[in-house]
């Protein structure tokens, strides 16, 4: 089974313009995401799909591989699609170039799923968090994430799900974090798909698999992420990073 790893890396950002160029510590975003997911040493290949000169120069420069992309694509699956096409893989995983603290363990589980699966029913893994704190349940920006007995993705929203009716008990809330592992072939087949009706609405991609009825393993992580949105997530990752160094 053959493994690897796509890093999508645009250079626009609403939020945050040119935000994986940014210095975390003595690197940059996008490289400290490459090489921090290079050294897990979980994959055949790491490759960073971006359609910025700068990026791909920035990658390049420092012996990592990169492959450039189309400007066009709605969503991060379409440029890993794109990027994998005519590679030689059976799983392909996806860590956001944002997320430079990806943790190895949390990769391993993702891949693994697909090891315990011979019959080839899950399309995509994916990442879940638990969520305790009432803002960030609340917040749209936090995507939610409700699943079966069995960690089957039943919907993700970006509304409070489930809704606690009776108010007497907290249920368990679940953040989606972004980071997948598909089949190549589901992967490629999401791409060729128009955007779905409930994808449009909640703009959650992988929505979009459930409502063609496909299986989205969720494993469970408690690991810290940082998603770098925002200049003030910047200055919360590099103190991340000094207490990291100071250990």
């Amino acid at each position: 089974m053959k493994t690897v790893s796509i890093i999508p890396a645009r250079y626009d950002s609403t939020r945050f313009p040119g935000k994986l160029m940014q210095l975390l510590g003595d690197k940059t975003v996008i490289l400290r995401t490459y090489q921090n997911v290079v050294a897990t040493g979980l994959f055949d290949e790491v490759v960073v799909a971006t359609d910025s000169e700068i990026i791909a120069k920035e990658i390049s420069d420092n012996a990592g591989r990169v492959v450039m992309t189309r400007r066009d694509h709605q969503c991060g699956s379409d440029r890993i699609a794109e990027a994998v096409a005519a590679m030689d893989a059976d799983i392909v995983v996806n860590v956001q170039g944002d997320e430079p603290f990806v943790d190895g363990e949390s990769l391993k589980k993702l891949i693994d799923v697909f090891g315990a699966d011979p019959q080839k029913e899950i399309a995509l893994a994916s990442l879940m968090t638990p969520l305790k704190a009432t803002a960030e349940v609340e917040n749209p920006s936090v995507v939610k994430v409700i699943v079966d007995l069995n960690h089957f993705a039943l919907y993700f929203s970006r509304s409070p799900i489930p809704f606690d009716r009776d108010n007497d008990q907290v249920p368990p809330y679940f953040k989606h974090v972004g980071v997948y592992a598909f089949r190549k072939e589901a992967l490629i087949e999401f791409s060729q798909q128009e955007m779905t009706p409930l994808e449009s609405a909640e703009k959650i991609e992988c929505i979009r698999y459930l409502e063609h009825g496909k299986k989205i393993k969720m494993v469970l992580t408690h690991n810290l992420n940082f998603e770098i949105d925002t200049p003030e997530d910047l200055e919360r990752a590099k103190a991340h990073l000094n207490q990291l160094n100071s250990k």
